[in-house]
């Protein structure tokens, strides 16, 4: 059986040799044509379509300084509310001639300081996290390398980098409160791992001070939630109200009602914290706090497009929440 022959990618020697002209020569010609003259440059164009060249953007970044990519880090993918921010991220940077590249960390400081070097060596230009809890190693990396860095998902006026985000522990408080005006003072919050996770830690914070709560915690996905509520039935029965610092775990827990045959909200309410697509979805609808992920994307690759092409370093923005009433309190 014969075998097939595997072809190589044509590069900027083979386009020279083709065209009978220098490899600086055709380098200008993709870069800064008016410098070419017109004879060269149609010499050039016409061994770039025999040859199905295509222009490596490193090669070009390395004339240019420039590679035009933004580094994005975030927890997961796997979270519909990641997936708003960084679809409304990436639409608004590349209509700034930006391109963006992701990774995720699992949530962990020590990851996210290695995957920060990586996007850093592929030549990204600035990049964007999620809340304000580094490691020592990711911040000297950013004090080392100057790169611009955006914090968003939190809003904290006075931290090291601009944040473009959400005050979170007045978000779980908005909800605590609409349940205690609704008359319910038993209630049980539900919520994820606090150690790395500062967003967590700051809903819960903002609950303190308003009555005795029953707090469970698990991992953010529809089984920690059921989990949840096991524990709860076996501890804390006579509960009237959930709250859940996540929607996913809002989701989980209706779930989990509904397998007890437990109504709500005749019988329990519940209420959850994003607004994710699948709470309006959801049977009874839930109840949640509206996080504008939306528009933490496209304020972000605002502030990150003046800061990369203009040198306009940007000031912390606030974002507003929203309560969203629905069926299920």
């Amino acid at each position: 059986m014969a075998e097939k022959s595997i072809k190589k990618r044509a590069n900027l020697r083979d386009v020279a040799k083709a065209s009978g002209v220098s490899v600086a020569t055709v380098s200008r010609v993709l870069n800064t044509p008016e410098l070419v003259t017109e004879t060269t440059r149609q010499a050039v164009q016409a061994a770039i379509e025999a040859l199905h060249f295509v222009p490596s953007a490193a090669a070009r970044s390395i004339n240019s300084g420039r590679s035009h990519v933004i580094g994005a880090l975030v927890p997961t993918l796997d979270n519909a509310i990641f997936s708003r921010f960084l679809g409304a991220l990436e639409a608004k940077l590349s209509a700034h001639g930006l391109s963006l590249v992701v990774a995720t960390t699992d949530g962990d400081p020590d990851i996210e300081a290695q995957k920060a070097q990586r996007l850093i060596n592929i030549g990204a230009e600035a990049l964007i996290v999620s809340g304000i809890t580094h490691s020592p190693e990711f911040d000297q990396l950013i004090t080392r390398t100057r790169i611009p860095t955006v914090a968003t998902s939190f809003y904290e006026a006075d931290y090291r980098y601009p944040t473009i985000g959400y005050d979170n522990a007045a978000a779980s408080r908005k909800a605590l409160e609409f349940l205690i005006g609704k008359g319910h003072q038993d209630i049980a919050v539900f919520h994820g791992p606090t150690e790395h996770h500062d967003r967590m830690r700051a809903r819960l914070s903002g609950l303190h001070g308003q009555g005795e709560l029953h707090t469970y915690e698990t991992e953010i996905t529809l089984a920690g939630a059921g989990k949840a509520i096991d524990a709860l039935f076996q501890s804390s029965p006579h509960i009237t109200a959930i709250l859940c610092l996540s929607d996913v775990l809002a989701l989980g827990a209706l779930f989990g009602l509904q397998r007890r045959n437990i109504q709500v909200p005749n019988d329990i309410s519940l209420i959850g914290i994003d607004d994710l697509p699948s709470s309006a979805s959801a049977f009874p609808s839930i109840t949640t706090i509206h996080l504008p992920a939306f528009e933490m994307g496209i304020r972000t690759a605002d502030a990150v497009a003046n800061w990369v092409e203009r040198q306009i370093i940007p000031e912390p923005h606030l974002i507003d929440t929203t309560l969203i009433v629905r069926q299920s309190t």
